[in-house]
């Protein structure tokens, strides 16, 4: 009994330091320990877990990775509405809200507070006794669907608060969003694995939390401000909703760092403007700012009217489009061989910059629109978005415009064109097709990929073109045709020699990059590092039957039968051998685990009493652990070692009566140390 009592007791040590090192990286932005050191962490806890399912609870950081796919979200009735704001687009329309609030307040003046608005999907979370129960969408402000699974895989929001501060039940409202960075990733992944892209982050976070699979939404690099407080039970809130987000702050929850008390409307208009300016600079999309009463009793007295608070609105930012013609619909040939189908535009200024093309994503999508060439169309950019045709302007149609569709054979090479029943997008059957050829060694440069710096893509392009490499095998080979190199553009002595020494030190990438890099369709960075894990070389995954693929988490159908397709085709054979007669690490040294009883510190018993000041007790326990030793919370007859700490307790002396040998922490760090070189 006693085993069990010291595992949760490890349990909640490990639950409590991965929630503290989750809320300083995802909410704080101020990490205190690597990534490795985190996953480490994390390994033992779930390792735990496995072990003593009994002792797992719905707060546990390994509930964040994602549930197996629900049959289908049920509906969470919201105690008050979640309402959606009216808009105001110009400093006249924000002094009008300004003047009747005050006058519904009996010429009352108010303070304000201001914060971006996030361009996100809006949540209702609700705590019970400090744990989170339920994670619902707006729905239409009434209803909304429970989504509870999918958010608590959103690690900057508390899976549990503070007992001691929280109120027994309440709600916290808030907007989660996919940052820009992480948008721009998704877009890059999926490109990559020939799936369609996301038009904006507002889509693809909305898409991302309705996702029927959670853990598919855990891959997905979603975020969340809390922005309100909603019904409370059982404990008195702050008076002001400045103070309430103060509150929430001290909770653990991510408040916007931007949020800002207001005097007068004035200052709001001031806010504005500086957001107005540096709106290319944030890290988010907003499309606007939120403007409050700051007073929760001047909020109650406002009330609402329709599905609209009386005491908040949204001010607007200036709408970033642009009106002008649709040309023609171009064909890009992406590296899967996915037809993509672009907007050749006549060039217009939106947002300061000027558009002559746009993402148009597949063909369903574009006759989803009705747009055709020709049109009048309305192109939207927001930010670093790719810029995109919103919607045609009907009323300006001639007759003259014509329905796309795409080519039935591919505009490069002129073989047949494909649809896949379960894809979106068309595809050249031609696997040398040149334009897939170009493609994929751009691809397999890429920093994600083999990573070799001084070959960008304008360099491949020019490589290619020149006939010096056909495929990506031949980048190798390119030391015997040094004078070539010389011969082109822009190509001195020392950047041929800097590209040709980048190529060379490309050799020994590890195996998860390699498998990146051959471009496998739909076989992306992560499930090129879940391969890696599972195959010691490409030849042996090339090996791989479907059964074996599909016995591996988050293997499907497709991606299985992608990877032995892939691996089928006589041109990708050809291409594996060039790269290993170049010299390419195809695989891993085979690294036999340690047996426990060959670690280390088998068969010692650690008792750590006092303060550590080189790491948490946690941490250290769980590097004896690591090597092969047991840390324990009593000293007795088999204890090995008593590491003593600053303001030790009374285990010293206990220690000294049992003849146990005591360390100060200096000896207990160079033992570790030691150790850890052993092993």
């Amino acid at each position: 009994m006693g085993g069990v009592v010291e595992v949760k007791q490890r349990i909640e040590q490990l639950r409590s330091l991965l929630n503290y090192h989750n809320h300083r990286y995802y909410v704080l932005d101020s990490p205190e320990i690597s990534d490795e050191e985190y996953d480490e962490l994390m390994r033992e806890l779930s390792q735990l877990e496995s072990e003593h399912p009994e002792l797992i609870t719905s707060d546990s950081p390994t509930q964040r990775i994602g549930a197996p796919p629900a049959e289908e979200f049920g509906v969470v009735e919201h105690p008050e509405p979640l309402l959606s704001l009216a808009n105001v687009f110009s400093y006249e329309d924000l002094a009008a809200w300004h003047r009747r609030a005050s006058n519904l307040l009996g010429g009352s003046d108010f303070d304000l507070v201001c914060e971006p608005k996030i361009d996100g999907l809006a949540v209702a979370l609700t705590y019970i006794d400090g744990l989170l129960v339920t994670g619902a969408t707006r729905g239409d402000g009434y209803r909304g669907e429970n989504i509870t699974q999918n958010l608590k895989t959103v690690r900057s929001i508390p899976l549990s608060v503070s007992g001691k501060k929280a109120p027994p039940k309440f709600e916290v409202r808030g907007e989660v969003y996919i940052p820009k960075e992480g948008f721009r990733k998704l877009n890059e992944e999926r490109a990559r694995e020939g799936l369609p892209l996301f038009a904006n982050p507002r889509n693809a976070a909305a898409g991302s939390v309705r996702q029927l699979d959670s853990s598919i939404t855990a891959k997905r690099p979603l975020d969340i401000f809390v922005y309100g407080l909603g019904p409370v039970e059982g404990k008195a809130v702050p008076d002001t909703h400045w103070e309430i987000m103060q509150y929430l702050k001290s909770l653990g929850f991510k408040v916007n760092p931007e949020i800002t008390l207001c005097r007068t409307i004035d200052e709001a208009e001031e806010y504005h403007q500086k957001w107005v300016e540096g709106r290319e600079s944030w890290p988010y999309e907003a499309d606007g700012m939120v403007v409050k009463v700051n007073s929760i009793a001047f909020q109650g007295e406002l009330g609402a009217v329709a599905h609209e608070p009386r005491w908040a609105i949204a001010y607007k930012f200036p709408a970033v489009q642009g009106t002008t013609r649709l040309i023609d619909i171009g064909i890009n040939v992406g590296r899967t061989g996915s037809l993509n189908p672009y907007a050749i535009l006549e060039p217009v200024r939106v947002g300061g910059v000027v558009i002559s093309s746009a993402a148009l994503h597949n063909e369903e999508d574009i006759h989803r629109k009705d747009i055709r060439i020709g049109d009048t169309v309305i192109v939207q950019r927001a930010g670093e978005v790719i810029p995109e045709i919103v919607s045609p302007v009907v009323s300006k149609r001639t007759g003259k415009e014509k329905v796309f569709h795409m080519p039935s054979h591919c505009p490069v090479c002129g073989a047949e064109v494909i649809k896949p029943e379960d894809e979106a997008m068309h595809r050249c059957t031609n696997s040398a097709c040149p334009s897939q050829a170009l493609e994929k060694i751009k691809h397999f440069v890429s920093r994600g990929a083999m990573d070799i710096d001084g070959v960008g893509e304008k360099l491949c392009q020019t490589l290619f073109e020149q006939g010096l490499v056909k495929d990506v095998a031949d980048l190798y080979y390119l030391k015997d045709k040094k004078e070539q190199l010389l011969g082109l553009e822009k190509m001195a002595d020392k950047s041929v020699s800097n590209a040709l020494d980048s190529i060379d030190a490309s050799r020994d990438r590890p195996l998860a990059r390699v498998i990146f890099a051959l471009g496998i369709l739909h076989v992306g960075e992560e499930y090129a590092e879940l391969l890696a894990e599972n195959f010691l070389s490409v030849d042996e995954l090339s090996k791989a039957s479907q059964e074996q693929l599909l016995s591996l988490p988050s293997i499907g159908p497709k991606i299985a039968d992608s990877i032995v397709t892939f691996f089928r085709q006589k041109g990708n054979k050809r291409v594996i051998k060039k790269l290993r007669k170049a010299g390419v690490k195809l695989g891993k040294e085979k690294v036999e685990e340690a047996k426990p009883e060959e670690l280390p510190l088998a068969g010692l018993e650690f008792v750590i009493t006092g303060k550590l000041k080189s790491s948490a007790r946690s941490e250290a326990e769980a590097r004896i652990k690591a090597l092969g030793g047991k840390a324990s919370s009593d000293v007795t007859k088999k204890t090995s070692y008593v590491v003593v700490g600053a303001d030790p307790g009374s285990k010293v002396a206990k220690a000294g009566k049992l003849g146990v040998k005591r360390i100060n922490e200096a000896e207990f760090m160079e033992l570790l140390t030691q150790s850890s070189k052993a092993k």
